[in-house]
């Protein structure tokens, strides 16, 4: 499908239509389901998004880091529309197919580390999440899971509570799930002895607490972000990753990397704990794996996967086969457009703009990211005290104008920026432009 790249903007923002489909909305679905934007899209492709009201907005989100790819890739577009006119759905535990097999092989290859794998793959990034939490017990026959501050890891009732921020994700549905501990996380920005003693400090306190209030032994998994998504897109200062990883190892502890955000070229390596170098013992994947059908994977060590007796793990639709058809015409397209150069690239054009915005605007207290996962933190001028007013402000304005941004942070305050790796330079730095407009007019 080919849409033209260019931004159009015919209508108010959401038009007419949009806005009449939006009444059926809420007739039809509750509150509780949230919408960024209230347009309706028809197509999709590239960089762009096109309404219900025939306007074209520049995406500067991909579905939440799903579409990296593009909405409608050719690869992936061509490989679902093969299998769907074969099969769509046995139930691998029922009777297999080899396409999801072909994707645990991928998983295997491509993820950190030359150790024998295995992978399971599942529907959504919670229920990876709440995958390995069970493979890590079952193989260490211990309770307890470590998270930390700032942290996201889903919407189920296990992976809610490993979630760090209460509002909207946990308010009023507890009780929540027992034995997780919540640790401090290298947050350079808001350190309190500065950044430059962040990874030593973070790292001192998060293993002192879990020594002295959990007990290693009694340590299951550690599960973390390499960059914490939901939490503000905060990288956790250089060193902090590999010391708790040092200190899983020499405990037993299986050491997760949530990389359901992170994952699939979008920081500007195919993983982003491969930025310092970090083998896990398990890693999660979803998001961007199967440019926007529903998949997730498993992918750990094999002594620790093998651990789990037959039955045990699975799901109806996990590895659901048009899925995973998907998910190969991604990893083609990641390997043939070099997206994850593609990554770097957007980076290296996103940074500098944003660091000289910071320099001209005392609004913008950080800016922090790596590839095409790029975000600000918005501040009270001269402070460090969140500002989440300045960012739904500015979202107004680029939403009017026909820029499509997220926010996210523990404290409302961050704008961050998921650009699909395909989108057209002209299309980047156009929403740039009207990014630096939206804040310059605060």
């Amino acid at each position: 499908m080919s849409i033209p790249q260019e931004r159009r903007v015919v209508t108010a923002i959401p038009g007419p239509k949009s806005q009449e489909l939006l009444a059926r909305k809420q007739a039809a679905v509750p509150p509780g389901i949230g919408t960024a934007l209230p347009v309706f899209v028809t197509r999709a492709g590239g960089g762009v998004l096109q309404d219900a009201d025939g306007n074209s907005l520049i995406d500067f989100g991909s579905g939440i880091a799903v579409t990296s790819v593009g909405n409608a890739a050719p690869k992936v577009v061509e490989r679902v529309q093969r299998q769907v006119a074969d099969f769509t759905h046995t139930c691998f535990m029922v009777t297999p197919y080899e396409s999801y097999v072909r994707v645990c092989e991928k998983l295997n290859e491509l993820t950190p580390g030359d150790h024998d794998k295995r992978t399971v793959l599942v529907s959504t990034g919670a229920e990876a999440v709440e995958n390995a939490v069970k493979i890590a017990r079952h193989a260490t026959g211990r309770p307890a899971v470590v998270v930390f501050d700032h942290g996201y890891h889903g919407r189920t009732l296990l992976t809610m509570t490993l979630t760090a921020k209460n509002m909207p994700y946990k308010e009023k549905f507890g009780p929540f799930a027992p034995e997780v501990y919540r640790m401090p996380l290298a947050y350079p920005f808001r350190w309190p002895s500065g950044p430059e003693n962040c990874a030593e400090e973070a790292a001192e306190q998060a293993i002192d607490m879990i020594t002295k209030q959990v007990g290693p032994d009694n340590v299951a998994a550690v599960v973390i972000e390499p960059i914490a998504g939901e939490g503000g897109f905060i990288v956790p200062a250089k060193g902090f990753l590999p010391r708790i990883a040092e200190f899983c190892k020499a405990n037993g502890i299986v050491f997760v990397a949530d990389e359901v955000q992170t994952g699939f070229a979008r920081t500007g390596t195919m993983f982003a704990c491969e930025d310092e170098g970090i083998v896990p013992d398990i890693i999660t994947t979803a998001k961007g794996i199967a440019g926007g059908l529903p998949l997730a994977g498993v992918t750990g060590r094999a002594e620790i996967m093998d651990k789990v007796h037959a039955g045990g793990l699975g799901g109806t639709y996990g590895g659901n086969p048009l899925a995973c058809e998907a998910a190969l015409g991604v990893m083609e397209s990641i390997e043939e457009e070099d997206l994850v150069a593609r990554a770097r690239r957007i980076g290296d054009t996103m940074l500098p703009r944003l660091k000289a915005l910071q320099e001209r605007f005392d609004v913008i207290g950080d800016v922090r990211g790596r590839g095409a996962m790029i975000a600000i933190e918005l501040v009270e001028p001269g402070t460090k005290v969140p500002n989440p007013a300045a960012v739904q402000e500015i979202v107004r304005r680029c939403h009017a104008e026909g820029l499509l941004v997220l926010t996210a942070g523990t404290y409302g305050n961050v704008l961050r920026f998921l650009p699909p790796l395909v989108i057209p330079d002209h299309l980047l730095e156009e929403g740039l432009g009207i990014l630096e407009k939206a804040i310059a007019e605060l």
